[in-house]
């Protein structure tokens, strides 16, 4: 992709998204929120990225607790813990931060983003993760779902376990400074490009701690404080 538009080019990485994802709505996909990548630092220098970015999220995408990961739908697969907020409002006023995001969320609920790219041993540059679609793959969600007036983001704590060893820590403040501040920041740019925030959307906020490589088999758990647990079962192979 790189060969094709630049490194650097990021107006015509998002263009491309935008191509993939109407595609992928013409054939028959729902489109059901939004991920926000690259918000964590451990997880920009993994990658050697400085910035944010973000991506569609489908329902053929979401994968239940109690069901095997579909490895075969999977290349070089890593996850990263996060916070997913489900949207009660739009969000698409003048002037969104953090207060303002945090009045259009429903509830939060801990989530495992299923991160993946298409470039061989994730050599990737900003442009080619934006092309993308922010390197999204599948995603789960947990079973417990918290109010804001219950859970304060920025502080909760999380811990990751693949096969019951500890992979990952970190915590709401590594997300973009606040899981907030991250939403308000996809909000303003969706706003910005014409494509607000709806009421319903679920929106992965961006990882709490640096993203793991998994393989086939493989049993993944991330604890977050105030949002319970989240847990993923790798099947199959990876093709």
């Amino acid at each position: 992709m790189r060969d094709l538009i630049g490194a650097a080019d990021v107006a015509a990485a998002y263009a491309v998204q935008r191509l993939l994802a109407e595609e992928r709505l013409g054939a028959g996909g729902v489109a059901v929120g939004r991920k926000i990548g690259l918000t964590n630092p451990a997880v920009q220098r993994q990658l050697g990225v400085e910035r944010p970015d973000f991506g569609t999220l489908f329902a053929d995408m979401e994968c239940a607790e109690d069901a095997p990961v579909p490895m075969d739908r999977l290349l070089q697969p890593k996850v990263e813990a996060e916070i997913a907020f489900v949207l009660a409002r739009d969000l698409g006023d003048d002037e969104i931060d953090v207060e303002v995001a945090r009045a259009a969320v429903g509830h939060a609920v801990a989530a495992l983003e299923i991160v993946d790219s298409r470039i061989a041993d994730w050599d990737i540059t900003f442009g080619d993760t934006v092309a993308d679609n922010a390197s999204s793959g599948l995603y789960v969600l947990g079973a417990t779902a918290r109010a804001l007036e219950d859970v304060e983001p920025v502080d909760v704590e999380m811990t990751m376990r693949v096969n019951g060893t500890t992979a990952s820590t970190g915590e709401g403040r590594a997300c973009l400074g606040d899981p907030l501040a991250a939403l308000a920041w996809l909000a303003s740019t969706a706003r910005d490009l014409g494509e607000p925030l709806r009421a319903g959307e679920v929106v992965l906020s961006g990882a709490l701690g640096p993203m793991v490589a998994v393989r086939a088999g493989d049993e993944v758990e991330a604890d977050v404080t105030g949002l319970g647990s989240v847990r993923a079962v790798f099947g199959g192979a990876v093709r």
